[in-house]
């Protein structure tokens, strides 16, 4: 009988929780034993555009997004509590008739407004044997914003209920949470880090594209349009293409305002099936700073320029400074201009990084670490986590 396995992520803004865990159902189809199935369960409806691997599927939520004041409805008509009632009982029901071995909740241990508790609770309560396990990126926030989130689903008590371990998907040699402060040291005798999600991602089909060319990615584009707008409209080298892609969750105003800053000739798309074969033979790339394209550059020696989200969270600042300290990126730390980004391709473009001595392996960590943990008898679990 095949293994039981359900990722579940949020997906407020942006693709990078729901692209985490796809690479992840990827890594445990093809790297574990026995046969696998699964259950992605996702906030956004592009998420089910995404290949699934063989035997897994999309569980799509009511969405949620950010709004002035917090979170609320996406689409529907309803309040954040009815909205994430609504969410939640979904969740349990679908554990309930799907009965996993093992449930992997990416970033947020309980969801929005603990959307995810009472599943986790009946999963424990009904499904001994069933692991669950926080998946973390391998940067949070400042410490101080992280401490006050634990705090609010019920400090390391809450946790330590219901987790029985913490993946950390990064290389704590170049940013460790728990030393940082992000997560609480309580907490460290469930973390085990498993590299960062780079080395063996699932590349789709790749777009044509006349070489030789500078590749400009913003994510999904929810906030990425001053980037998207400087790097168009910067000078590129004699004979050097340029193509942008604004993601697909970048407002229609937003994308017509980076078209008319474009340069001519800049090729501007909204979307490309997959980044990562254009990134390999790029002759370098500006990108924003979120984990999985930070992942991507990272399995290629493209020169890269990082330039982090300036506003809302630190993760991207932190992250895009830790890797250029390693060699591994060079990082914009103000505001991008045209001038600054030519500037810097005209000195890269074509060179290119070696990126030794990070730990990639994370896809190929995390089958072993599953395999272990579901191997473990209730009272080895704590002891395969670390």
């Amino acid at each position: 009988m095949a293994i039981r396995i359900v990722l579940s992520s949020h997906d407020s803004a942006g693709l990078g929780h729901l692209r985490r865990n796809l690479a992840l159902a990827h890594a445990l189809a093809r790297g574990l034993d026995e046969p696998v199935s699964g259950l992605l369960i996702a906030g956004r409806p592009e998420a089910a555009e995404f290949e699934a691997p063989e035997g897994w599927d999309w569980l799509i939520l009511p969405g949620i997004e950010r709004t002035a004041t917090g979170y609320g409805a996406r689409a529907i008509d309803a309040g954040l509590e009815e909205l994430t009632r609504l969410r939640g009982r979904i969740v349990l029901s679908a554990v309930r008739a799907f009965a996993p071995d093992l449930v992997i909740v990416d970033r947020h241990p309980f969801g929005v407004e603990r959307e995810l508790a009472p599943a986790l609770h009946a999963l424990r309560v009904e499904r001994p044997g069933c692991r669950v396990v926080l998946g973390l990126r391998d940067v949070l926030d400042a410490p101080e914003v992280v401490q006050r989130e634990w705090h609010a689903v019920g400090g390391v008590g809450a946790l330590r209920s219901v987790l029985s371990a913490i993946w950390v998907y990064g290389d704590p040699r170049i940013h460790d949470l728990v030393g940082s402060g992000e997560l609480p040291e309580e907490l460290r005798h469930l973390v085990a880090h498993t590299g960062y999600l780079a080395t063996g991602r699932h590349a789709g089909h790749a777009i044509e594209m006349q070489a030789p060319y500078v590749l400009t990615t913003v994510g999904g584009g929810v906030d990425g349009v001053e980037l998207a707008a400087a790097a168009a409209a910067a000078p590129m080298p004699q004979g050097v293409a340029h193509l942008v892609v604004t993601g697909p969750q970048m407002p229609a105003e937003d994308r017509r305002r980076v078209r008319e800053a474009a340069r001519p000739g800049v090729r501007v798309l909204r979307r490309v099936p997959d980044a990562l074969p254009l990134m390999r033979r790029a002759e370098a790339v500006v990108s924003m700073g979120g984990y999985n394209t930070v992942c991507e550059l990272m399995t290629t020696s493209t020169p890269a320029l990082v330039v982090p989200r300036a506003h809302r969270r630190a993760e991207q600042r932190l992250r895009a400074e830790a890797l250029a300290a390693a060699g591994a990126v060079d990082a914009l730390r103000e505001p991008p201009t045209p001038e600054a980004i030519g500037r810097w391709v005209a000195g890269a473009a074509g060179r290119r990084v070696a990126r030794e001595g990070i730990d990639l392996d994370g896809l190929g960590v995390v089958p072993r670490l599953a395999a272990a943990l579901l191997a473990a008898r209730p009272q080895e679990v704590l002891r395969v986590a670390v």
